[in-house]
This record gives C-alpha cells, structure tokens and sequence, in this order.
C-alpha cells in the first residue's frame, strides 16, 4: 500500500507534465481514497469503462486521455454528472497523462514503438510549443517487414502507403492523430512516418516518395500506459492492471 499524494508526486516528475502545453488538464483530475493498494491503467477514460473497471476495486485509474479538456465546458452536470458520478461515489481517483505520455522518451508511446521496431529515439520530432511530441530515430529494415512487426507489436492490421523505398533507414513515430507530421518528415527526408489514425494523405506521400503506416488512434497509443503500468509496479508496492479497451479507431 502507498500513499496516493507520494505516487502522483512521481508521476508528476517522472512524466514531466509541467513541461507541456496541452489541452488536456494533465495530472490528478479526481482525488479519491488517500492509500493506493491497486492502479488501474487504461488508454481512455469513458462511463462504461468505469464501470468495467471499478468491478476490479482499484483505488486509482490512470488514463492517456483524460475528462478534462481547455476549451471544454467544466461544469459538472447532466452526462458530466453521470460520468464521474461512479469515480466519486467509490471515491476512486483518476489520473489523467496526455502529451506527457506521447513525448516521453523511456514511456511514450512514440519511443515504445520504435524501441520495439529495433530503433531508439535519437531525434526530436512533432515538437509542440517547443517540447517533442515525437521521436525520429535511425532504424534499417525492409517496408513491409517493418509493417509486419508493428501489426504483431500492436496486435492490429496496419494500412501501408508504401510510396517511398522498400529499405528504410529514417523513421519517425507520432502516435495518434499524428498524420499532419508527414511535412515535417518530407522536411527532414524521413523513409517512413508511422503514425495513428487513417488521414487523407495518400497524394501528398505520392508525390512527395515517403512511407507512411497508419496503426490506429487506439492502438498506438496502449503502448505508453502499458510501459507505465511496469515502470510502477516496479517503483511502489501496489498491484497494477491494464484494462484493453480497443475502438477500431
């Protein structure tokens, strides 16, 4: 058992989350029970998937994507109400790590792929306000074997524009809704962007001779909460588990 303020102090510092300009409202967003015997983690945070989750009894959830959002109506009330509701009745608290646990460069889920793919995250890449979203990294291979490691890795099947050289050596990763990356990778002469969800840029990869895979919103980004599930069992005496809650996205 830990204490709740101790792990989201660690969290805090480990994911840096002061660092970034996001507009998600980064770190504890609800304040449940004060001892920690069990964390949850989980990509997305949603009604249903409280509910699931909360049939396990954990005393924190930690999530990439969050329920507080800038620009976003903050009052607690109608479906907002029916949301949390759960969260406060069984004073259960959540966590919420957004463009901390993109750019991460041990955790993140950019850096978790290409560690996977046999790459490291050498270069910065898709900084936002400064700070990196996005790792690129020297990593040589075969296209389509490349593909075919990335759909057993993230357990999905990928879509390839193979548009650029079957042997790569420039890779560079933004996870999620990351497809709006690819000038920046024609800038830097990347063979291969592998990004989230499907955007049409099939002409501008055409043209412009570069690779792109496409691995899915959800999928490419389970790899950074699963990574951060280990780095804290590893640090506190707590039970942890991962919620797979996938959306064909």
């Amino acid at each position: 058992m830990e204490k709740l303020t101790k792990i989201i102090k660690y969290l805090d510092q480990f994911l840096e989350v002061d660092k970034f300009e996001d507009k998600s409202f980064n770190g504890l967003q609800i304040e449940g029970r004060k001892e920690v015997k069990k964390i949850a983690f989980t990509v997305s945070a949603g009604a249903e998937i409280f509910s699931e989750i909360l049939d396990e009894d954990p005393d924190l959830i930690v999530v990439h994507h969050g329920i507080f959002w800038k620009g976003a109506n903050p009052s607690i009330k109608g479906w907002m109400k029916d949301r949390v509701k759960p969260l406060i009745e069984n004073d259960v608290s959540l966590y919420a790590c957004h463009l901390p646990l993109d750019g991460h460069k041990e955790v993140g889920n950019n850096a978790q792929i290409l560690k996977e793919l046999g790459g490291y995250p050498d270069r910065e890449f898709a900084c936002d306000a400064g700070v990196a979203i996005g790792w690129e990294g020297d990593l040589k291979g075969n296209i389509f074997e490349i593909k075919r490691r990335l759909e057993e890795f993230l357990d999905v099947d990928c879509k390839l524009l193979d548009f650029g050289p079957d042997q790569v050596s420039k890779v560079a990763v933004v996870s999620g809704s990351g497809g709006k990356s690819i000038y920046e990778a024609i800038d830097k002469d990347i063979d291969l962007l592998i990004t989230g969800e499907e955007t049409d840029i099939a002409e501008l990869a055409k043209d412009a001779k570069i690779n792109v895979i496409f691995g899915g919103h959800y999928a490419t980004e389970t790899t950074g909460i699963i990574a951060l599930k280990k780095k804290i069992q590893e640090n506190f005496n707590v039970e942890t588990l991962f919620f797979d809650f996938p959306t064909d996205l």
